[in-house]
């Protein structure tokens, strides 16, 4: 096989994102639940003989070369040794600067195509391990379902989500998650919680540390948490700027997105049990390979 086509880059959503202290070295200590959506980005990738790494399309802002895409595939290139190049294809439908991972999971989807057409051989743990460099998130869209994680992001336990339908707003603004880091408001002491205290639903304030911050900076932002919290626990996810609520089912998922306001851009979306691309890649997957039989 020489191409994967439609290869699904999902979002993610932070049920909750706590920060718990910060490190020597500056960064900071979280932790979150990963929830999955069905939400995605998609990937064309073509084998090229020659070695050469190409993006084939043009993204507003973002150069070929810093493209995470990109970077992803020369990563995985040099610490394989592989000859092999590709044409990588990117249809962007998840908004950068909102939160959703977009150009983590970009990354990761790049990583997964390419280790099964290059026939690569590398296992999840190590897949992992080498994502890391190119950012906190992206061994998250590599460890196959949703998850608990801890120290800036890379320490992750499988977590059980609920089976629930998310009406996601875009605020319209693009978030810098410096900004909201470096922020001196940000409260950096929310005392660690178990993933038993998640998963048993226990009384405790599951909120997102950074939102207080980025509502400050982004009206916007906040003007979009207050309209949805009419209709429900609103909050925004990762360093902002999407927010968002759940339901219980898809029926009062649409009754909320017709009443939304024509100055926000708003969607529906599943919440996922695993990484859609197990599907695309059947029998050949990371995940099947380290033990686990994703749905």
């Amino acid at each position: 096989m020489s191409r994967l086509d439609n290869c699904p880059a999902p979002a993610k959503l932070n049920l909750f994102l706590h920060v718990t202290g910060r490190r020597a070295d500056g960064y900071h200590l979280l932790q979150t639940a990963f929830q999955l959506i069905d939400r995605c980005d998609y990937l064309d990738v073509e084998v090229r003989a020659d070695g050469q790494i190409c993006r084939t399309n043009e993204i507003e802002g973002v150069p070929a070369d810093s493209d995470l895409i990109v970077r992803a595939a020369r990563l995985l290139q040099s610490h394989t040794g592989c000859t092999l190049g590709a044409n990588l294809t990117l249809r962007k439908n998840l908004p950068m600067g909102g939160g959703l991972g977009g150009g983590s999971s970009d990354a990761a989807t790049t990583l997964l195509a390419l280790n099964h057409l290059w026939q690569t051989g590398v296992q999840r743990d190590e897949m992992m391990e080498l994502a890391l460099q190119l950012g906190a998130d992206v061994p998250f869209f590599l460890f196959g379902t949703n998850a608990f994680a801890e120290g800036v992001g890379e320490k992750l336990q499988a977590l059980d989500t609920p089976d629930v339908w998310f009406v996601v707003l875009e605020p319209g603004v693009q978030v810098p998650t410096p900004a909201i880091f470096s922020a001196k408001e940000l409260t950096r002491d929310t005392n660690p919680v178990r993933i038993a205290d998640f998963s048993s639903d226990a009384k405790h304030n599951w909120k997102n540390d950074l939102q207080t911050v980025a509502c400050a900076l982004f009206p916007q932002v906040d003007a979009a948490i207050k309209w949805l919290s009419q209709h429900g626990d609103a909050r925004m996810t990762g360093s902002g700027a999407c927010v968002f609520c759940a339901f219980a089912d898809e029926t009062a998922a649409d009754i909320v997105v017709e009443q939304v306001q024509d100055r926000w851009t708003s969607w529906k979306a599943k919440a996922l049990s695993s990484h859609p691309m197990a599907q695309k890649l059947g029998s050949k997957n990371i995940w099947l390979e380290a033990g686990l039989t994703l749905k």
